[in-house]
């Protein structure tokens, strides 16, 4: 199976950086799929990735969504925090530390924490004023990503609270 680790936002928030996301000019990621990646494991056993996170300790946060910017490199346009919220890399250590042990291969490059909203993007002139939204992350998820003649589909397999 396909897997990674992943945050999700509330319904609302998801829908209000949906909403927002249309106004520009590119593919808008659904707004069931908007979520943001802690670890990408690719072609993986589900079994072993959730033995790994049951093991993972970390604190409930805010992730705030204080700028949006565009990627001309992979014409995208994504949002996230200003600054890494301490809580949320002190998740991602634990959580990649514990996938080390069983051996998963994990990217190398450091964490950006960023949520991606279109693909195939056009370079706005200027981006929108962001809406106003809460992102509670009270926990993480195991994910199974398939691709589907819709799109990308992606199933929760496992929920992680968060202390």
């Amino acid at each position: 199976m396909r897997l990674f680790f992943a945050a999700w936002p509330p319904a609302e928030t998801a829908a209000a950086l949906h909403a927002w996301s249309r106004s520009l000019q590119g593919r808008p990621t659904p707004a069931e799929n908007i979520h943001l990646t802690l670890a990408f494991l690719g072609e993986a056993d589900p079994l072993r990735a959730a033995a790994s996170a049951k093991r993972v300790r970390g604190a409930r946060h805010e992730l705030p969504i204080e700028e949006a910017r565009y990627w001309k490199k992979n014409e995208i346009v994504w949002v996230g925090p200003k600054a890494m919220p301490p809580e949320l890399e002190g998740l991602v250590k634990a959580l990649k530390l514990e996938l080390y042990r069983d051996e998963f291969f994990l990217e190398r490059r450091p964490f950006a924490a960023h949520v991606t909203l279109l693909r195939k993007a056009r370079e706005p002139k200027t981006l929108p004023a962001l809406p106003v939204v809460r992102w509670p992350v009270d926990e993480f998820l195991l994910v199974r990503s398939r691709t589907t003649a819709k799109g990308q589909l992606y199933e929760p397999i496992e929920r992680y609270s968060l202390g």
